[in-house]
């Protein structure tokens, strides 16, 4: 595996003359407009990347985006890949070792998730600040030593001092978020009524099919991690609705502008 994400660092790099980016971006379901305020240098599409996997769910455009965010370097992936696709954990957070070797120094992650906080409400934004991992975790296996520890420290999953600066660019533009634990599950299935509780009672706010295994990847490199959630659905008993993919990005694409100011401006900040 690690010669195999150096193959594709390299690529890159000579396709995009040695661009270095220090901020890695994953762009989740619905929330791919962010691409637009990136002044675009270079935009690869994965199919055309070697060895690197292809979107396959609808709202994930599939493209790699190099260019300027705020005026920094950045590189985005507008689409992810999971693990209900039938993708290996590693094939899973393939991109952000890729992204590492590229020169990353942080990554921002976003995703479309329900919630289970009562106190929450369908298009609301939460900044993650803790997460519980019911995937298989994407470090098992023989350890890579040049990509990070066997035992890898967990205690701070998101920097707090990029949350910290998150939510004063919110206050500024009068933007409400939430905080709390996202809770990782494979999927495709969105949850049960008996799902969403248990989720509830073991301390999630909310829950979602990404991000969780991108993070820990992150973390095992020594990357800090920052991420935001738009919640799309409630799982609260009496709010459960039925929904569909077509449901969820309609309520993520409304939400995106304000997420969008949020990770410009910290991305600027950085």
């Amino acid at each position: 595996m690690l010669q195999r994400i150096q193959r594709i660092a390299d690529h890159l790099k000579d396709i995009t003359g040695g661009f270095t980016p220090e901020t890695g971006i994953i762009l989740g379901t619905g929330l791919s407009g962010l691409g637009r305020e990136i002044e675009v240098e270079h935009s690869i599409a994965y199919a055309s990347i070697p060895e690197f996997p292809v979107s396959t769910v609808q709202g994930h455009p599939g493209k790699l985006l190099f260019g300027k965010l705020g005026g920094k370097p950045v590189v985005a992936m507008q689409g992810r890949f999971h693990y209900y696709e039938g993708w290996t954990m590693p094939e899973v957070v393939l991109p952000v070792r890729v992204f590492k070797f590229l020169g990353i120094k942080r990554l921002f992650v976003s995703n479309a998730c329900g919630g289970v906080n009562p106190g929450f409400d369908t298009g609301d934004l939460m900044i993650l600040d803790d997460h519980i991992c019911l995937f298989p975790n994407p470090l098992i296996g023989r350890n890579i030593d040049d990509l990070g520890p066997r035992f890898p420290d967990m205690s701070e999953p998101y920097d707090h001092a990029l949350i910290a600066k998150a939510k004063d660019i919110a206050a500024k533009h009068g933007i409400n978020v939430r905080q709390g634990t996202y809770v990782g599950l494979t999927g495709p299935t969105l949850e049960t009524p008996a799902e969403y509780r248990y989720v509830r009672n073991i301390g999630g706010d909310a829950v979602g099919m990404s991000t969780v295994p991108e993070v820990i990847a992150a973390r095992h490199m020594g990357l800090p991690c920052f991420a935001m959630s738009v919640i799309t659905d409630m799982g609260v008993e009496g709010r459960i609705e039925k929904t569909t993919h077509e449901m969820v990005q309609r309520v993520a694409e409304k939400a995106e502008p304000s997420l969008t100011t949020i990770m410009k401006e910290l991305v600027a900040a950085c």
